[in-house]
């Protein structure tokens, strides 16, 4: 950088962060202010850009200096007379108007900057309803509108606004973990996962795909962006992809899916996972420990596309020119899993995730003093610059994004929004889940992944959740030993308990789903509705016509990015197919035996309906053998069946697995004695 001042600069405000986060120096409200204001200056002189960006002229130069000051100057005048502002009652005076609306305007042009059009938009929408337009909206979604003065204070001096939760969430969590991470890539991590991922996959059919799929996920685990993970692996990946004999598109498509997915590895998941935990009050450490099993069932879906697609194109296995054996590179790598160890060890004894961040980040300094490239003062400098390059649209969007969710929660959209779910769907999960998937698919046409998760946790979870816990419910209420208070509400409507469930208020169903289940079970449903959310807003990765990811890869690729999203999007079909599995089954809410059993069968599963997208296995599939892929699916898949039913559908998938070899055999002895 060539700007020492602002360099150093940069460190101390990120050194701040990590010291406040350890010792907690001023309230939370104060930090979201200073972490809005340092990250808004930094978007402001555009930071986050590379410097070959520059070249601005002197009058742009002028106007983003004094945005810069303006971000600043709206988070010192909400230290220095917030106070003030409770002595007269809340009452506003001039400069609290000016203020206020500023830092409104300034989220929304950083916003505008960082991601784009659609969001800007959906917070003036969203402003403007709360203050105007929700009188001219008939039904469930009227809203009679606020003040000036009260939108602006809820969105600036409350905590419930764009200083409230989910910026905490930012300026705590999702920071440090970022700074883990890029300590961790800068310490040479990132070398060692692709050498690994190639070390290891790069001797099967496909094995340049698997390297991408192994490589990007484990880069994508730790670097918390997906588009960062396929810039970093797919310069590496789809290259090596293309000269095994994969066509570019499908290139691209697997790198960008395997991306995504990194978002959903634990154990740092992205900022939505952080959110997630603070919404739920669940602990972080066991949202990661349930995900595991998920996020193996999503990757091995990608890798299940590259083996089928390898089949289908005869790509064949290639030794790789100078690729590395896996003990070479696990010898000379190993220390790289002490930094994780230390984060999970430290998650498990029972310390914050914020701490435990800062103690993986102290373990990789310290381990690479044992190493050819210490993290000297200037390697950590970089690392720090190169965390708050990643943070700057991250920490911006979360912080608007606090503007929508204070709409949702005042006016009483979410409610609304969970009523019209249970109405549309008549109380079925599946048709909850097909219209949750659609809203997820349109607002990630315009949101970012994490902004995507958080407006429609708050609009659709809560229905979500009550619909996963109602056959449990259901099943409670029918027996005879349910307590005398839950008898006396099921009496209120007939002593009918189908009949109780579906007419009771929302709230009568909390507090007795609080009587009758067992509190890990809820705590289990709850995560499965969120997870449910959280794994179908990343389809704004891959989902055209707005898929970054998706497009960062076809740019690599040199293919088109239309088209190429249309493939990403196809291969990331696990967004989509693993999470009915969380609705219906113990994959999330059962003991562990229940997890893994629901695992094996998952995977030959999952394997059969890639096929049948293919529609191709060892050979192309013609009508017998694709529907018989689909029963051998189904039967694997469908919950309600009995183990023994699942066995049956593994047993036919082997069989026709087996059927197309030997039909391949033959047919390529028949095609040898011809020639």
């Amino acid at each position: 950088m060539k700007n020492p001042i602002l360099k150093w600069g940069v460190v101390l405000f990120a050194l701040f962060h990590v010291y406040n986060n350890l010792f907690t120096a001023v309230s939370e409200l104060w930090f979201s202010a200073i972490h809005f204001g340092g990250f808004g200056a930094l978007c402001a002189l555009a930071f986050h850009h590379t410097e070959a960006q520059g070249g601005e002229g002197p009058i742009r130069t002028s106007i983003n200096a004094l945005l810069a000051t303006m971000s600043v100057g709206i988070a010192v005048y909400l230290i220095l007379f917030e106070t003030a502002l409770y002595e007269r009652e809340a009452n506003f005076i001039l400069s609290d108007y000016i203020f206020a609306s500023a830092s409104i305007l300034l989220a929304i042009e950083f916003t505008r900057r960082t991601s784009g059009w659609f969001m800007p938009i959906f917070i003036i929408v969203s402003l403007s309803y709360m203050l105007f337009l929700g009188r001219y909206v008939p039904g469930i979604f009227a809203f009679p509108g606020l003040s000036f003065e009260t939108v602006l204070y809820r969105s600036y001096f409350s905590s419930d606004g764009m200083f409230g939760l989910v910026a905490n969430i930012s300026s705590t969590f999702v920071f440090m973990f970022i700074l883990f991470g890029a300590f961790l890539l800068k310490s040479g991590a990132g070398d060692f996962i692709v050498n690994m991922a190639r070390s290891l996959a790069g001797r099967y059919q496909g094995g340049a795909g698997h390297v991408a799929v192994v490589g990007s996920g484990l880069m994508g685990s730790v670097s918390g962006s997906a588009v960062a993970t396929t810039v970093s692996t797919g310069v590496i990946t789809i290259p090596l992809m293309i000269r095994s004999g994969f066509t570019p598109r499908f290139a691209a498509g697997v790198e960008a899916a395997a991306s995504t997915g990194g978002q959903l590895m634990p154990p740092v998941m992205g900022a939505g996972a952080f959110v997630m935990a603070s919404y739920t009050q669940i602990p972080y450490l066991q949202i990661i420990s349930v995900s595991v099993l998920p996020a193996l069932l999503y990757f091995l879906t990608v890798g299940f596309f590259v083996r089928i697609e390898a089949r289908r194109q005869g790509v064949t296995v290639k030794k790789e020119e100078g690729e590395p054996a896996a003990l070479e590179v696990l010898k000379n790598g190993w220390h790289f899993f002490i930094p994780l160890a230390v984060l999970v060890a430290s998650l498990v004894i029972g310390y914050t995730p914020v701490r435990s961040a800062a103690f993986a980040i102290a373990a990789v300094i310290v381990v690479s003093w044992f190493l050819p490239q210490p993290m000297n003062l200037e390697r950590c400098v970089d690392a720090i610059l190169d965390a708050v390059r990643i943070m700057v649209p991250t920490a911006i969007l979360l912080v608007a994004v606090g503007l929508v969710v204070n709409v949702v929660t005042t006016t009483g959209v979410g409610n609304a929004f969970s009523l019209m779910i249970v109405e549309w769907a008549g109380g079925s999960l599946i048709m909850t889940l097909v219209l949750v998937a659609l809203a997820s698919l349109i607002l990630g046409m315009g949101l970012p992944v994490t902004a995507s998760y958080i407006v429609l946790a708050t609009l659709a979870a809560p229905a979500l959740y009550d619909l996963i816990s109602q056959t449990a419910m259901l099943n409670a209420l029918q027996a005879a030993d349910i307590p005398s208070n839950v008898r006396a509400v099921v009496d209120l409507f007939g002593g009918d308990p189908v009949r109780a469930l579906s007419e009771m208020p929302q709230e009568m169903r909390q507090i007795v789903r609080g009587e009758l289940l067992d509190p890990a079970l809820v705590t289990g449903m709850l995560l499965s509705a969120h997870l449910i959310i959280f794994w179908l807003s990343q389809d704004s990765n891959v989902t055209p016509p707005v898929c970054l990811v998706a497009f960062t890869a076809a740019a690599i690729a040199g293919t088109k990015p239309m088209r190429t999203g249309f493939t990403a999007w196809k291969i990331a079909k696990g967004l989509y197919l693993i999470p009915a599995l969380f609705a219906f089954t113990p994959l999330i809410t059962g003991n562990w035996t229940e997890r893994i059993i629901v695992f094996m069968f998952a995977c030959p599963g999952l394997y059969a309906l890639a096929g049948l997208l293919q529609w191709h296995l060892e050979t192309r599939l013609n009508a017998i053998t694709g529907t018989l892929l689909l029963c051998s699916a189904v039967l694997m898949l469908w919950t309600s069946f009995a183990l023994g039913v699942h066995f049956a559908g593994a047993v036919l998938l082997v069989g026709i697995i087996v059927y197309q070899r030997r039909a391949m055999n033959r047919t390529e002895q028949i095609e040898g004695q011809r020639s």
